[in-house]
């Protein structure tokens, strides 16, 4: 099997027009039946038909005709169902063919509101007339309403009663404000609030508006978008096994929340058909065109506007906004929130006596970490002879594989990241230490730049596995190289809290105008006899130092000024 790679410089997000979402379509969907309940099977034409996504089992057709591999690609005469994997129930979408044009509401409640921005108009003006309480004026002609202007059912027939040849053309609902997008034409309006701003004067609320109006009026252009795409002929179904149903223990079934939102939809849908087939009256048409208008909405984002629509248990139904957006959502938490290999999590717990460059890291989690440079080793040390016996001898955590481990991770530098990782310095490169447990041990000085504490914060390692990014790591993010904040070149490792107390208090001399109680001939006497229990860490004594001097002190201060001394030698 040929594997080809397609390289891209970057991804673009679009409105997508009728053409486009009819050419992701694999079939049109006019039924709001989703399974047969007696047979478990997808009804034919509903939100699950196999025609339109697929089959539900693997190379094998609706009707049973054709089961097996084998009769992979064949389309069966008697169901229409392509015999193929299941799998491309995950990514064949269909379509709905509305009866009337429905705005998305995202351009029209959105801040700011891209449908009001791009005809000139209020967003109540525009709700007034896309759920059908405004006529709009399409075309003046030789009336004299303005072009856009709102009128209402009352001032609209009594005009249209005592004006008739005035070639005046109104509106109402999403059709109208497509027809008044289709008009667009970009680039003459872009010229035209070109010349406004010239001339708008010192007007910083009306300059502003301008600008954002030419900043959409250019984004459209250099995209190619027509503005017209923003009311939808044709909605796209989602493929059925992202909106799953599932049969429960007791015979009952769970199901997506969009299904739901999608029934109303079709339902309304195919009402709206009926009724202009039967040639119902206006109003009752228009009624079910608002109703078709709001059940879009609610699966576009449910409750965005007019009521939220709740499920049975009294829950509000979750739209496709509602399931992409936030940190719940399919992006945050789907696909940019993937497991990957080489990376683990844990609790940090405080590691005193580790250098500033080192994390304690949890043996068993370094050995799943390391597991491939683990088996290598292994093997080129003649110590087994293939994969499998190496990874039998890692699950039975034999002595030689936690020497093969601690020789590995020697110089092998790891990264820790802590979410949310909000300047560079949220991920920092450390030298790792195996410790007993199951907790990443950090450094108390690092924890200021990480904002991290030990009250259950947790951590994610991720191990750098080229020879360049190990160096880069080593150079750039190991933590001793990241001592100042980028952003004011303070000191971002300071001591605080209880190692400020315990400096201090490790330091305190309470009996500075007491006598001295001993003497002693060197620091290492003094130090002896605190051990001993001979005098307390605050007891005032005198010593000789170095240099043969008499200098009057205590044991802590001693300890303090040692622990300093060969910090300092060592650096």
């Amino acid at each position: 099997m040929s594997t080809s790679i397609d390289y891209f410089d970057y991804i673009r997000i679009g409105i997508a027009s009728p053409e486009r979402i009819l050419k992701w379509s694999f079939g049109e969907i006019t039924k709001p039946e989703t399974i047969n309940y007696r047979t478990l099977k997808p009804e034919r034409d509903g939100l699950f038909c196999e025609r339109i996504f697929g089959p539900s089992k693997d190379w094998e057709c609706y009707c049973g005709k054709y089961k097996r591999v084998r009769h992979k690609g064949i389309i069966c005469e008697r169901c229409g169902v392509e015999v193929t994997d299941s799998k491309v129930r995950r990514h064949r979408m269909g379509h709905i063919k509305l009866a009337a044009p429905v705005t998305h509401i995202w351009f029209l409640k959105g801040i700011p509101s891209y449908l009001g921005l791009l005809l000139d108009m209020s967003l109540k003006d525009l709700e007034q007339v896309i759920y059908f309480n405004s006529y709009i004026v399409l075309n003046p002609g030789e009336s004299e309403f303005k072009k856009t202007q709102l009128l209402s059912e009352e001032e609209y027939e009594n005009y249209a009663l005592e004006n008739e040849n005035t070639k005046l053309e109104v509106g109402i609902g999403a059709e109208a404000i497509k027809q008044l997008l289709s008009e667009i034409d970009l680039a003459t309006l872009t010229e035209g609030i070109k010349d406004e701003l010239a001339s708008v004067g010192s007007s910083i609320q009306k300059r502003a508006k301008l600008i954002k109006r030419l900043r959409l009026f250019e984004s459209l252009a250099s995209s190619n978008t027509n503005p017209s795409s923003m009311v939808m002929d044709v909605l796209p179904v989602t493929p059925p096994d992202l909106r799953p149903m599932v049969q429960l223990d007791g015979g009952r079934f769970a199901t997506s929340d969009l299904n739901d939102l999608y029934r109303r939809v079709i339902n309304r849908n195919n009402r709206l058909q009926r009724l202009l087939e039967m040639g119902a009256p206006e109003i009752i048409v228009r009624n079910e065109k608002r109703m078709l208008q709001e059940a879009v909405d609610a699966l576009i984002d449910n409750g965005r506007r007019g009521r939220t629509v709740i499920g049975p248990n009294n829950r509000p139904l979750k739209s496709l906004s509602n399931i992409i957006e936030g940190k719940q959502g399919r992006f945050r938490q789907n696909l940019l929130g993937k497991r990957v290999d080489y990376s683990g999590r844990s609790v940090i717990v405080v590691g005193p006596r580790l250098k500033l460059n080192q994390c304690g890291l949890p043996k068993e989690m370094a050995l799943e970490l390391f597991k491939p440079f683990v088996v290598n080793k292994l093997i080129e040390r003649s110590i087994v002879q293939n994969i499998k016996s190496a990874k039998k001898k890692i699950e039975r955590a034999e002595n030689v594989v936690w020497d093969v481990l601690e020789e590995v991770i020697d110089g092998h530098p790891v990264m820790l990241n802590r979410a949310p990782t909000l300047h560079r310095l949220g991920i920092q490169a450390f030298e790792p230490v195996l410790v007993e447990g199951r907790a990443i041990q950090l450094h108390p000085l690092v924890c200021s730049a990480f904002n991290a504490d030990f009250d259950g914060d947790q951590m994610a390692v991720h191990v750098p596995l080229s020879i360049e990014s190990q160096t880069e790591a080593r150079m750039l993010m190991l933590a001793t190289n990241n001592i100042l904040l980028p952003a004011t070149g303070k000191p971002v490792i300071t001591p605080s809290q209880d190692m400020v107390l315990g400096i201090y208090y490790l330091t305190i001399n309470p009996h500075e105008n007491s006598k001295v109680e001993r003497y002693f001939v060197n620091f290492d006497d003094a130090i002896a006899a605190y051990e001993a229990g001979v005098v307390s860490l605050h007891s005032k004594i005198c010593v000789r130092d170095e240099k043969g001097e008499r200098i009057e002190t205590t044991p802590g201060r001693i300890m303090f000024n040692q622990a300093v001394s060969a910090a300092i030698l060592s650096a």
